[in-house]
């Protein structure tokens, strides 16, 4: 494949430089195409992470020094990401999570939803942005096109539609396509009609600023190169000013007697228990660094590496793309089918034969997967079955190739120079056997020994 113009990375992550075995007995440099589900740190961020672990301690409850200096980078981060989603000098409050999933299910929790209240949502979403909502109350589904598409109009019915919906809930990117809606246009079709809007930001954050107009916003610092498990969840300060919290603990009371609790006021009321100040440093660090580098930057290469991704792909024999068409606009996130090749051989064989590393399943994001390959009902009752079975080869999946600021178009060519050799239907160096539990395929027994190690606490890629 022959680019007309490179682009380098724009920022190096820790691990970057790294080797690993190929079946062939060489050496690689591994190239992680995985960044929409995790990315590695930066370097500044895990220099922030060593230089704060001596000082950490207790956070809001000691008296020492540590903990005073704890408490305060704590504090200092949860600013940081107010002012990442453009929240600054509003009354919104920002609490940290584990991850965008567990936001999300705090706040279904905390907007006391009623069984038979609607949530609006698509089936373009990731399963965290999906299952917290049906759980917790009626879900009214936004369908798509066979691109992986909807507009606003679309949007604009379900939310006429009757009974009125408590929330809008969208995703500002997809995880499979990359595909982008028009967040702005949503968010005031949804307040026109007084309903309040959730983004899951996830996706979107390390790529494109997040939308200041929504009434909340979630995202993870595992998919913005802060890998220490910390999420964030932002919204107005009288939402969880009053009522029980997602958590009960210390720290989130100002009183407790045997018979009567007095919740201390957000974002603390949210935050039981000992919180990740590593990962809210870590955060703090990545989002600095962001802002060093600047959207303008981070947009230009994301926008030129998604085009060389898609592209790329779409130029190799035997290989569909899923979702919208390449004069779509998208993050560099590209998923795919190879004709004639099981979608989990062509990720292993990417692993073991060319040390490049990309996602392989349904991606957390069934609904949308199943209908871009366009399964229809029988085909759907077939998969249904082998689920309950067990029969995890039998699902469907394809394969998905991501890219972050550190990626450059020199790693496209090789992701796809790499498929190309896989795709022309030569043998592969070694003899691949699916594993039943998993549905995964693996190099036989003793023909890759430096990977036997690996597998013992492995479990399949390809559910979510």
């Amino acid at each position: 494949m022959g680019l007309v113009s490179t682009t380098g990375p724009l920022l190096q992550l820790v691990g970057d430089d790294l080797v690993v075995p190929c079946a062939d007995g060489e050496q690689r440099r591994y190239l992680s195409c995985d960044a929409a589900a995790s990315t590695g740190a930066l370097p500044s961020v895990l220099a922030a992470v060593e230089q704060f672990v001596p000082w950490y301690s207790s956070v809001h409850r000691g008296a020492g020094y540590k903990s005073q200096v704890a408490t305060e980078a704590f504090e200092k981060a949860r600013g940081s990401v107010l002012a990442f989603a453009g929240r600054q000098g509003t009354d919104d409050v920002a609490i940290f999570c584990r991850n965008t999933t567990e936001a999300i299910n705090h706040l279904a929790y905390r907007l006391r939803l009623a069984p038979d209240d609607v949530v609006v949502t698509t089936v373009v979403e990731h399963h965290a942005n999906m299952l917290p909502w049906a759980r917790a109350a009626r879900c009214r589904f936004v369908e798509c096109g066979r691109d992986g598409t909807f507009d606003v109009e679309a949007v604009e019915e379900a939310l006429d539609a009757v009974p009125r919906p408590r929330l809008l809930a969208v995703t500002g990117a997809s995880n499979i396509t990359g595909w982008m809606p028009d967040v702005a246009g949503l968010v005031a079709a949804a307040h026109a009609r007084g309903v309040p809007v959730l983004v899951d930001g996830a996706q979107l954050a390390p790529h494109r600023q997040l939308p200041t107009g929504a009434d909340f916003v979630v995202w993870s610092g595992h998919k913005m190169y802060a890998p220490f498990g910390a999420g964030v969840l932002i919204g107005p300060r009288e939402v969880f000013a009053e009522g029980d919290p997602f958590l009960a603990g210390g720290g989130a009371v100002d009183l407790v007697t045997l018979d009567e609790v007095v919740w201390t006021g957000p974002p603390d009321r949210e935050e039981a228990g000992s919180p990740n100040v590593v990962g809210a440093v870590a955060l703090d660090a990545a989002v600095a660094e962001l802002a060093r580098v600047g959207w303008p930057a981070l947009t230009a290469h994301d926008r030129r590496l998604a085009t060389a991704l898609r592209e790329g792909l779409a130029a190799v024999p035997g290989v569909h793309l899923l979702g919208p068409g390449l004069g779509t606009e998208t993050l560099p996130v590209a998923t795919f089918t190879v004709e004639g090749l099981p979608y989990a051989l062509v990720a292993a064989r990417l692993s073991v034969e060319e040390a490049i590393g990309v996602r392989h399943g349904c991606f957390c994001a069934h609904p949308y997967l199943t209908r871009l390959l366009g399964l229809g009902p029988a085909d759907m009752e077939r998969h249904r079955a082998a689920a309950r079975a067990g029969q995890r080869s039998e699902l469907p999946g394809a394969v998905r190739a991501s890219l972050g600021a550190n990626a450059s178009t020199e790693d496209v060519e090789r992701l796809c120079a790499a498929l190309d050799r896989i795709v022309s239907g030569g043998p592969p160096p070694v003899r691949y056997v699916r594993e039943p539990g998993s549905g995964d395929f693996v190099p036989e027994d003793g023909s890759a020994p430096w990977l036997a190690g690996l597998r013992a606490h492995t479990s399949s890629c390809a559910p979510g």
